[in-house]
Formats: structure tokens, sequence, C-alpha cells
């Protein structure tokens, strides 16, 4: 049976819809950056969540081929996820799209090093006929955080995150975001396929200790 991240590690991906703490370890991360609206039809957005599937199905799939990955074992590759920011301000406003910087990224297995990442884009890009050049082995290690299970669409997400700021005022703690520590969500549900009543995003925010 493939190893799925979201079963073995439900901590990180499987929260409670009320806020909770989660302390992050170092990850790898396939990760595209841009700017953007990212409802914009056939935008940057939509170009990099096509480059971040392309390298990780390369990475899932080279089982079948000849290049070997020391250490590989099969899995269900995870889901996409997002860190997003705004310049001038704290977290992010979604209903200034327009103002959005992003990096959209895939977690990547622990067996996966930095070369054999280099080789999954420049495969992808053969075989997808894809430039997938922008895409880089991204290392982020965030730390102390809240996070909460947001139920409903992205623009709605204001409801959630005054829930979790309310949950850290009662008991503490701020937000602590900065140029490294940003507004980070995952996304559980397929937009394509799910009415956006029901999507599910994992939103994580950093804090610390007033």
């Amino acid at each position: 049976m493939a190893f799925d991240l979201k079963k073995e590690y439900k901590e990180f991906y499987m929260p409670k819809n009320s806020p909770e703490l989660v302390n992050v370890p170092k990850m790898n991360y396939i990760a595209v950056r841009g700017e953007g609206d990212p409802n914009e039809e056939g935008g940057a957005y939509q170009a990099a969540i096509a480059t971040v599937y392309a390298v990780a199905y390369t990475i899932k799939m080279s089982k079948k081929g000849d290049h070997r990955i020391e250490g590989y074992f099969d899995f269900v590759v995870p889901p996409l996820e997002g860190f997003w920011w705004q310049d001038g301000r704290e977290g992010v406003d979604c209903s200034q799209k327009d103002r959005f910087q992003w990096i959209t990224v895939i977690r990547l297995p622990d067996f996966v090093t930095a070369a054999d990442f280099q080789w999954a884009v420049a495969e992808a890009s053969r075989k997808k006929k894809l430039d997938c050049s922008c895409a880089e082995f991204l290392t982020v290690e965030e730390g102390l955080c809240i996070q909460c299970l947001h139920l409903g669409s992205f623009d709605e997400e204001a409801a959630t995150v005054a829930r979790m700021d309310g949950w850290l005022k009662e008991n503490g703690y701020c937000n602590d975001f900065s140029a490294t520590r940003l507004h980070h969500e995952i996304y559980l549900s397929d937009a394509r396929k799910v009415a956006p009543e029901k999507w599910k995003t994992v939103i994580r925010h950093p804090i610390r200790k007033v």
C-alpha cells in the first residue's frame, strides 16, 4: 500500500475545525513562486499548479523507469499547499486577490534529495513538454503555529482566521508573520469536483508566546 502522508501525519493534515497549536518540523517541497490573482484563467497560478504536479508525479512514477532514487518507496502524492502574503500587511486579505504573492508547493517525501529533484524537473519538462525550470527545492521549518480546518470557500476564510486570532489572545499568544513565516493553506478538497461550501482547507499561521 502506498505511503500516505495525510494519514501518517494527521496532526499536520487533518486538524479539527477549532484552533489548535502545532509544532511543524522541517519539510521539503516542490515550489513555484508567483504573484497575482489565483483565479485568473490560464494565469501564473494555474501554470504553477501544473508544474508542481508534473514534478511530483515524475518522482512517484520513477519506479517504472530507469532512474532509481535511493530509499524510494511508493507514496500518495500529498495535497497541494500554498504560502501567501501581501506586501504591507500581516496575513492576507482575500478581497484583494490581485495583490497576492504566493509560493505553490507540494511536499516531498524525505528520500528525495536535491539531486533527485533536479532530475525530476528535467524529466518532467521532457516527458510532459512543459517547462518546469521554475520549480525549486524549498525547505521550510515553520515551528510553532496555530492551525484550524476551514470549511467553505476561500473568500470566507476571514471568519476562521478571526476565531484563530481570538484563541491566541485568550491564551497568551500572538501572530508572528515575517518574510519567512507566512499564511499557509493546505487544500484537502479538489476544487474542480467539490462545491465551494464543502471545501476543506487547513489554515496555518506562525505564532509566538506573548
